[in-house]
């Protein structure tokens, strides 16, 4: 009999999200599935494992009930799954583990512990185990076979463990090839949690979270998922695996409205994601969807999307300065982004537009020029962040090596409510300069009579968008009507 596996996202702040590319707590009330945590999840229910997975945050858990849950199962293996902002809080909760169960085994995950290996082994060896690095969906069923004595530690590739004090680092395991192989994560969700307690502000509620690829073949220097936890070879799921998931969906999930895909590289292989359209077309799969791409879509791509369900698309505009995205080796012209703009708009297609300041090069003049971008487009919805810098990234690496990083730790990247919190300065701007831009760029994008108008008539006409605009609002309001001031003027 196999060790239980408990999957753990540990108590830390009420529907803080770990599986965001910038884990927080969001303005807009979005709470994100579990998704590495449950994708591991389903490779161990395949393979007849005892399992269970605890999301904390989103059931707003607390320490001691949390702590109380893990003593009852009395699980073999306990993987703990992290973020920067909350990598102290995770380590701290993994000592109350060890007090409680002192034989169960602790693995940590994510992209921090990925980027940052030496950093907690040897020091934390007390109460931190194992360190699964990267992809770990078929690291962890050798690591419970290890535990329980029927392979060797040496022989798991991809985990960070120290024996005598000393850290010991196992080969990396190679990147899955095969993504048709991995169960459907909505299987996870279907039988370890319940999909009501996950919120998306720009989708339907109630929604199921997918993924149709990993890796990603741009360079943009930001990145963690694609320099930290999936690399740079792209891998994607077959248009029949995909298809075969909505049906799965629709069955088992009959009150969900839309489905999220949510992986950036949804259109690198636009021949696939044609096929896959076909295939919903043919089969009159009526389910609505949302997905990410890049700005290389194609209009007749976009035309078969619409008529597949697809409602909206979320793509990474990032700049309005040509040199800054350049700087941030984005791969993309303002010409691309505008052109593709246009033709979501005319194949009907909402846009929601992702812009972020502080990449290298950035100034105050560059940040206008990107505000002034983005009200030239027609976007839905629209988001503004500072950068974000990760452990294990080249923008990570630019900040550090030029003293750009104000934070005395690592709950320096969160705000005390568990919102974003900027840590970057540069000669150029400061951290407060940046969050006052987004502040006032959102206000000027969301505020404008023309926008207000729209946004109205979409809530008049359409029950969905009423109550997802209404449920962010709820949270939203407070950021959106706090004083702002136009820092090009500071």
């Amino acid at each position: 009999m196999s060790s239980k596996v408990l999957l753990l996202s540990p108590p830390f702040l009420d529907r803080f999200s770990k599986s965001s590319r910038s884990p927080a707590v969001t303005k807009s009330a979005t709470v994100y599935y579990p998704l590495w945590l449950s994708y591991a999840a389903g490779v161990l229910d395949k393979r007849g494992y005892e399992l269970k997975i605890v999301d904390a945050p989103a059931k707003r858990y607390k320490k001691q009930q949390t702590l109380d849950m893990i003593k009852e199962y009395n699980p073999g293996l306990i993987v703990i799954d992290s973020a920067t902002g909350s990598i102290e809080n995770d380590l701290d909760f993994a000592k109350h583990i060890k007090k409680a169960l002192p034989n169960a085994k602790t693995c940590f995950v994510g992209t921090h512990v990925s980027a940052t290996v030496s950093e907690i082994l040897p020091r934390d060896a007390a109460f931190v185990d194992f360190i699964a690095r990267h992809e770990y969906d078929y690291t962890l069923p050798e690591l419970v076979d290890a535990i329980d004595g029927k392979m060797s530690i040496s022989d798991v590739l991809g985990i960070s463990y120290c024996i005598n004090g000393q850290l010991k680092e196992n080969p990396d395991r190679p990147y899955i090839e095969n993504l048709d192989d991995i169960p459907f994560v909505s299987s996870v969700y279907k039988k370890y949690l319940n999909y009501k307690d996950y919120f998306y502000a720009h989708v339907s509620y109630p929604t199921v979270s997918i993924f149709s690829s990993r890796g990603c073949p741009s360079r943009c220097i930001y990145c963690m998922y694609s320099q930290v936890m999936f690399g740079k070879a792209y891998r994607k799921r077959s248009a029949q695996n995909m298809f075969d998931e909505i049906v799965y969906i629709t069955k088992e999930f009959p009150d969900v409205k839309e489905i999220l895909i949510d992986d950036d590289n949804f259109s690198v292989d636009q021949k696939n994601v044609q096929e896959f359209c076909k295939l919903m077309i043919e089969n009159k799969v009526k389910l609505k969807w949302v997905c990410e791409c890049r700005v290389n879509l194609k209009y007749e791509t976009m035309v078969l999307m619409r008529k597949a369900g697809c409602r909206l698309i979320v793509t990474g505009y990032e700049s309005g300065s040509q040199l800054i995205l350049d700087n941030m080796h984005k791969g993309i012209t303002l010409e691309q982004s505008r052109k593709f703009n246009a033709a979501a708009k005319k194949a009907r297609m909402r846009v929601h537009g992702c812009f972020m300041v502080g990449n290298p090069g950035e100034t105050k003049e560059t940040m206008m020029e990107t505000l002034s971008f983005a009200k030239s487009l027609t976007m839905d919805t629209v988001q503004f962040f500072p950068l974000m810098v990760y452990p294990g990234t080249e923008a990570y690496d630019w900040a550090k090596e030029n003293g750009y990083i104000r934070a005395k730790s690592y709950r320096d990247w969160l705000q005390k409510g568990g919102e974003h919190n900027c840590v970057l300065e540069t000669p150029e701007l400061s951290a407060q300069e940046m969050v006052d831009f987004c502040n006032y760029a959102r206000k000027q994008f969301y505020l404008r009579p023309k926008y207000v108008f729209m946004k109205a008539g979409q809530c008049l006409t359409n029950k969905d968008d009423l109550f997802r605009t209404a449920k962010a609002f709820g949270k939203f309001w407070k950021y959106l009507l706090a004083p702002t001031k136009n820092p090009a003027k500071s």
